[in-house]
């Protein structure tokens, strides 16, 4: 009898503390820090769960940069209890990065430690550090950096004139195409061969199971940005609702990884001479007296990152430009002519050739300010801070809308237009001018210690695939104007009706 009363005045203790617990999380409105520093405005909030509903919209971008408009360009939000300052104007993000830059250099703790990506050995949520500036370092020297770029350049023609051919096959066949899936192979391709030396095997399903898995990644990814702008305790029992569904794809990416991984492995131990980025990784992993000691985990977390990364800016891009491309038949005949001028109609367009391309480095710069493949980026503040007059908490997530950024009234000039000639400067005085203005309102790839290092890749990879499709093709759509509707996946701003539309060559012979 004593034993069971005191097994029902522990169980009730646990109640009273589960209770209480769930009181302070959920239902006890959180002090009001305004009583002690100045923050910047607050939207009215639900009971409960704050402005979650906010981050939680289809289009959020969209309608952030509506609650923007109507309190101001610098907002002070809640998830549940947990801050959040959200940035949308040019002014406000470039004092950001020009002054807190240190300050706000990491994205929070990872939402999980046992998973390839947004976990401990990720190096796109690493914090920054040690690891993340040894990572930082062999990504530049042989991948990203100028000298690897260019000793990479083959390997991307070959996937170009590969690209170009299937378009022409189809062409002559007189079959539709679906961009995303065109593009999405090119970019797999050539990334792929980029850091391991091959390309992943269509013919084994290698390549189909690798396409699929981004695109598991892809839809992850605002489940993985939400549950980040929360304290650890509270982050970890959100992450437990779609954790089984981290682990499924992190377990498929592994399994696929260390297959490729011991195949390196093999051909170093028959003195293969390491040319490509995999082959450095596993140096480094075998070197005990490495700059930082990094395991397999790491190698294969890093692989799924720049995977993820690199391949949806160039096929979200990519898509969009041939979009505004084709409904505007004026940009469309500008560009062709600059493009035959230039490269001619013999031979195909080149890397090489994007220097002397400037109204097509316009119309890629363009369609990036318009739809930024991802329109919402997150830092997380170590220390307080003030911005924009406001005030900044320590441990504050700070959530900057590139979307709304890019398309700020103060900044661009009919901002919601599709004009490629805003980015053409006709002196050399007046590029300098323009690109010190750049460097405040235009942050496609972010900005600061924290911004995408693959910019110049990247505008290589477009560049090339928008001149292939305009140089080679003329396009035939069903509809007089294509439907431009925006989808977010995850956070990748995607059309909301894919792209696909008809070539028909220029040529009757393919170029060369």
């Amino acid at each position: 009898m004593i034993f069971i009363d005191f097994q029902n005045c522990f169980i009730c203790i646990l109640l009273c503390l589960f209770s209480l617990l769930c009181y302070s999380l959920f239902f006890r409105k959180p002090k009001d820090p305004r009583l002690d520093f100045d923050l910047p405005p607050s939207p009215p909030s639900l009971p409960v769960i704050g402005h979650l509903h906010l981050l939680l919209s289809v289009l959020v971008h969209r309608s952030l940069q509506k609650l923007s408009t109507k309190y101001g360009s610098i907002l002070y939000v809640r998830v549940f209890s947990f801050p959040v300052v959200l940035v949308s104007s040019a002014s406000v993000a470039y004092e950001i990065f020009r002054t807190h830059d240190v300050n706000i250099s990491s994205r929070g703790f990872p939402p999980t430690d046992d998973t390839l990506f947004a976990g401990s050995f990720s190096f796109i949520s690493a914090p920054y550090g040690d690891y993340w500036k040894f990572m930082k370092k062999l990504l530049v020297t042989n991948l990203l950096g100028p000298q690897a770029l260019e000793r990479s350049r083959g390997v991307r023609t070959d996937e170009l004139d590969r690209f170009y051919k299937n378009l022409f096959d189809k062409a002559m066949k007189k079959e539709s195409v679906e961009i995303c899936a065109e593009v999405l192979k090119l970019g797999n391709n050539s990334i792929c061969k980029m850091i391991m030396g091959r390309s992943c095997s269509e013919e084994n399903g290698e390549a189909e199971r690798v396409r699929a898995l981004v695109t598991e990644l892809d839809a992850l990814t605002k489940k993985i940005l939400l549950a980040n702008m929360l304290r650890m305790g509270f982050k970890k029992l959100v992450v437990a609702l779609f954790k089984k569904e981290m682990m499924d794809v992190s377990c498929r990416f592994d399994e696929l990884l260390e297959r490729i991984l011991v195949e390196h492995e093999e051909k170093l131990n028959m003195h293969h001479q390491g040319a490509d980025l995999m082959d450095t990784l596993l140096a480094a992993y075998r070197d005990e007296n490495a700059e930082y000691k990094i395991s397999r985990n790491h190698i294969k977390s890093f692989f799924s990152d720049l995977l993820f990364a690199s391949t949806d800016t160039l096929v979200q891009t990519t898509q969009w430009a041939m979009a505004e491309i084709i409904n505007n038949l004026i940009v469309l005949e500008r560009l062709r002519g600059e493009i035959d001028s230039v490269v001619g109609k013999t031979r195909l367009i080149q890397e090489t050739d994007l220097p002397n391309l400037p109204y097509l480095q316009a119309v890629v710069k363009e369609v990036l300010r318009l739809h930024p493949p991802g329109p919402l980026f997150g830092r997380f503040s170590q220390e307080g801070c003030r911005v924009g007059g406001f005030y900044v908490a320590e441990k504050t997530t700070i959530m900057v809308n590139a979307y709304a950024v890019m398309r700020d009234p103060g900044s661009w000039e009919d901002p919601d237009e599709f004009k490629p000639e805003r980015f053409l400067a006709s002196s050399r005085s007046e590029q300098e001018k323009e690109r010190r203005e750049q460097a405040i309102k235009y942050i496609p790839f972010g900005s600061g210690r924290r911004s995408c290092p693959g910019e110049n890749l990247a505008c290589f990879f477009i560049g090339t695939a928008i001149g292939v499709m305009v140089q080679g093709f003329e396009w035939r759509i069903k509809e007089e104007k294509i439907n431009m509707a925006e989808a977010v996946i995850g956070l990748s701003l995607t059309m909301a009706h894919p792209l696909k539309i008809t070539p028909v060559s220029r040529t009757l012979r393919s170029l060369t």
